[in-house]
């Protein structure tokens, strides 16, 4: 049942509210919730990582201001739906991209500039890592990164009292504590499913590893310590908030739950935390998340091991590349329309573009597309090269074209869901889908079905996203009963009655799908061929 204004304005004076922050690849969002979790305000930040010294980074700064921004602007939302100041909340959580590489010396200053999970430079430390564990360790996780400067040598590792990723770091500013939600932790280093906690084993043969080069520290001294979802994970300092919001309107002392990464949230906002559940986010970079019933047969490159936020055993397939090749042709159809004397709504131009992709050929017509605008690790490639091909007998229409782009932007999620579906026999009753790609109503979901060839659904409350989602888990960490589990107080709480469209994938698109990718693997080595022939 929806709550009149003023209703939602005494839970916000009464600070009976719940606020998440998410910082997103291209975009920090905050989302404030009510008693029920519903959303009653938003604010938002754009913002874009650069390419610096061959590194894909944020600065500091753009951290910092991105972090103000939005808060400041949800305020200013607040303010004008329902005339509150914001003073306080009843509590608050922090969720941000999985992985990379934030070090600090023992004064709190960054050694190097933020790495994100974007790099492909790991390469090395993850094939060494991956052998001495018998467990995939992917080019984005921190541990990754920091066998990697280690490898290379890097003056500051010997200087690092703290590493964490970029959750951990706004959470740390906040409250002052080191510390992290089990799912982001688990995209640092291995989790033991049956501790909660990174895994003692492999924590002693990476110390035994780098012992001879005699660092001050050992591996747990410098990570964050492991929390599940519904533990308390500090409360805001006032340093904290006069960072957060420096007009000196907010309160400290709200109750902070642990900080989690996109992973975590999207699974949380799409009620995938549960064994058998599944979830796909697409955006910038897509990965589907399958919570498994057991381990995997064996270790496989294309899929990573990680948690949801209670610290089930989660299979994750990451692709660094989605939709950025895809957007950078539609906006190459804005200045054309624009050209031609038009103004163009970009909603309307992406559903339009969208739409018309569903009367093209169900294998796109022989047209092909390699949508590497950062490396991409399922497939090997270290580089970004964005490639689009034909050949002279192909199909080419616009339907046609935007469909292969589409197919592309699932290409490599595809390839490693087939192998924990088809090689691992692992079985989902469906994924559920949320990111940017399933705005268009029908579209992505009807091609995402097509890749993953289960039924894909959509939620009403999905297009919230991850700030959603961790607000939501702030929620729980105040509000669940005794004992009661993430899953349960999600089915109880938040998503009783929630609407879903489900659609089942339709034969002739799985059809269409497969052959696609049988062209795309063959054409691999002819792109590996071609940028290996662009290096300079």
């Amino acid at each position: 049942m929806s709550r009149s204004a003023e209703e939602i304005k005494v839970s916000i004076k009464n600070g009976a509210t719940a606020l998440g922050i998410e910082f997103g690849s291209t975009r920090i969002k905050a989302v404030l919730t009510d008693e029920t979790t519903a959303p009653v305000a938003q604010g938002s930040h754009e913002w874009e990582n650069r390419l610096e010294n061959n590194i894909w980074t944020y600065s500091m700064d753009d951290i910092i201001n991105g972090l103000q921004s939005c808060y400041r602007s949800l305020a200013e939302d607040v303010k004008e739906k329902y005339g509150e100041e914001l003073t306080t909340f009843g509590s608050v959580g922090i969720s941000a991209m999985m992985h990379g590489y934030m070090a600090f010396d023992g004064e709190g200053t960054l050694l190097v500039p933020f790495r994100t999970w974007r790099n492909t430079i790991t390469a090395k430390a993850s094939e060494e890592l991956t052998a001495l564990f018998s467990y995939n360790i992917p080019q984005r996780w921190s541990i990754a990164h920091l066998y990697q400067a280690i490898l290379n040598g890097e003056e500051h590792v010997g200087r690092i009292r703290f590493l964490t990723t970029l959750a951990g770091f706004i959470h740390w500013k906040l409250t002052g504590g080191k510390v992290l939600g089990v799912g982001d932790a688990s995209g640092m280093f291995p989790i033991d499913t049956e501790t909660g906690d990174y895994d003692e084993e492999m924590v002693e043969k990476f110390d035994a590893l780098i012992a001879p080069r005699g660092y001050s520290w050992k591996l747990k001294e410098i990570l964050p310590k492991s929390l599940s979802a519904g533990e308390a994970a500090g409360v805001l300092t006032e340093e904290g908030a006069r960072l957060l919001d420096p007009s000196g309107t907010l309160k400290p002392g709200i109750a902070l739950c642990p900080p989690e990464g996109d992973a975590g949230t999207g699974m949380t906002a799409t009620n995938s935390v549960a064994v058998r559940t599944g979830n796909v986010s697409a955006g910038t970079s897509v990965f589907a998340m399958v919570v498994l019933e057991k381990k995997l047969s064996k270790v496989y490159p294309e899929i990573d091991l990680v948690t949801t936020p209670t610290g089930h055993l989660v299979g994750m397939v990451h692709c660094n590349n989605c939709t950025s090749d895809l957007n950078a042709w539609v906006g190459l159809f804005k200045e054309f329309y624009e050209a031609m004397g038009m103004k163009a709504d970009m909603n309307e131009l992406f559903a339009t573009l969208y739409y018309k992709a569903l009367e093209g050929d169900a294998d796109c017509g022989g047209l092909m597309s390699y949508c590497y605008l950062s490396g991409e690790p399922i497939t090997g490639f270290e580089e970004g090269r964005p490639l689009f091909v034909r050949m002279p007998d192909s199909r080419m229409s616009l339907a046609n074209f935007m469909r292969t782009h589409l197919y592309s932007s699932l290409a490599t999620l595809k390839i490693g869901l087939d192998i924990l579906f088809k090689e691992e026999g692992v079985t989902l009753d469906q994924l559920m889908g949320h990111g940017g790609l399933f705005k268009t109503k029908g579209v992505g979901q009807r091609i995402m079905a097509a890749a993953a060839a289960v039924p894909v659904s959509v939620m009403e409350t999905a297009g919230e996203g991850g700030a959603w989602g961790i607000a939501v888990l702030a929620s729980y960490m105040k509000n669940k009963a005794e004992k009661e589990t993430l899953d349960d107080y999600l089915n109880r709480q938040v998503f009783a009655g929630g609407k879903a469209e489900i659609m089942a994938p339709d034969p002739e698109d799985v059809k269409g799908f497969d052959a696609f990718i049988g062209s795309y693997k063959s054409g691999l080595a002819a792109e590996r061929g071609a940028v290996d022939g662009l290096k300079m």
